[in-house]
């Protein structure tokens, strides 16, 4: 797991040269402009970023979830919204191809992987968040069709995407009454909010999807009636690997930029990487990352082996490297001093940009509650 072959180092350089090449030398602009590089990232899916673990056979890269993490955290050095966004349609992918049928496969994946679709994942609403099951979007059989209603909070790409997976209500309350369909954008009844205005993510739009009797064929549905929750939990503990990838590739690049800052910074004629206190918080930055990577290569392992602790793994991955990023991109912040807190050193982006991985695909504090029904169900 720790000692990468040929074919897995060229998989992570690849990534890193795409991000260093397309995505660092343009986020900045994109956080402030509030640009959503769809160029960029078809660029990304002709090289397979757009279905990084979906089958060959529909257009996908067929790689395992540990060649994923290692993907995102390299793009993630980049920009982490656009990574984190990539992740999030990969998530969409993973979905139809595990849970889809040989026509839905046929039809969506081919232009999903290509990226020449975008996707989007619609399971949070308004007043539901952590709550999921409560969910209270319906889904209505009509003949042959599905008459969807509802609204759809904090919908990723939402307004800029092709293709929404999205969870309504086909029976009783809970979470045995939800089901998954696959609607396209352009469906009659689709609206969207404004783009919210956000303290990171900028390069991503984020909105609500408004859903006005929207009506799906049942040929659209993931699966069989009332799975489309199980199918969306599945999908979050990718999910969850993947957003702690990306904050590991954030707080990567921030300790680099501290390393060069450091370097070239002088005070009391020395240079600052020469002051022990200075190199001492490097070293635990710098530990920090490693023991959540190695956590995080763990968890990922799991998920591939399809492992009994898979989901308690991926949650604890997902706390503590979305913690540790975010806390090494603060420190830092801090050793720029003033300058860290400037835009055009790209620091304060990426602690703003980071910040939202410690609530996004299940709250760090909803992961204690995963790994704290593990170890008292063993009890």
């Amino acid at each position: 797991m720790f000692a990468l072959n040929d074919d897995e180092r060229a998989i992570a350089e690849m990534a890193r040269d795409f991000a260093d090449e397309y995505l660092a030398p343009n986020a900045l602009e994109w956080d402030e402009q509030k640009h959503f590089p769809v160029d960029v990232l078809r660029k990304a899916g002709s090289l397979g970023m757009g279905g990084i673990y979906v089958g060959e056979d529909v257009g996908g890269s067929g790689l395992r979830r540990l060649d994923a993490v290692r993907i995102f955290e390299a793009l993630a050095t980049g920009c982490p919204a656009i990574a984190a966004y990539i992740s999030i349609h990969n998530m969409v992918s993973w979905m139809i191809d595990s849970y889809g049928n040989a026509e839905q496969r046929d039809h969506w994946l081919p232009r999903l992987a290509s990226m020449e679709w975008l996707g989007s994942y619609a399971l949070t609403e308004p007043g539901v968040g952590s709550d999921a099951a409560a969910l209270s979007t319906k889904a209505v059989r009509d003949g042959d069709d599905y008459l969807l209603t509802g609204v759809k909070q904090f919908i990723s790409g939402a307004g800029s995407t092709d293709v929404y997976v999205i969870m309504a209500r086909t029976g009783d309350a809970g979470a045995r009454g939800i089901s998954a369909f696959i609607v396209p954008a352009e469906t009659p009844g689709i609206s969207f909010g404004a783009n919210e205005k956000k303290m990171g993510w900028n390069a991503q739009p984020t909105r609500q999807v408004i859903l006005d009797n929207v009506r799906v064929p049942a040929a659209n549905m993931l699966g069989v009636e009332g799975n489309g929750f199980r199918i969306a939990m599945n999908g979050l503990n990718g999910g969850r690997l993947n957003i702690a990838a990306c904050s590991l590739g954030g707080g990567q690049a921030a300790l680099e930029k501290s390393v060069t800052y450091l370097a070239q910074r002088k005070a009391f004629n020395a240079r600052l990487l020469d002051n022990p206190a200075l190199q001492f918080e490097l070293a635990d930055m710098r530990t920090a990352l490693e023991a959540a990577r190695t956590l995080l290569w763990r968890a990922a392992a799991a998920l591939d082996a399809d492992a009994d602790d898979k989901v308690e793994l991926c949650a604890m991955a997902k706390r503590f490297a979305t913690d540790a990023g975010f806390e090494v991109a603060n420190k830092a912040l801090q050793m720029h001093g003033g300058y860290g807190y400037l835009a055009e050193y790209g620091v304060e982006k990426i602690v703003r940009d980071l910040r939202v991985h410690q609530i996004l695909e299940g709250t760090n504090e909803i992961m204690r509650v995963v790994v704290a029904r593990s170890v008292v169900g063993a009890a």
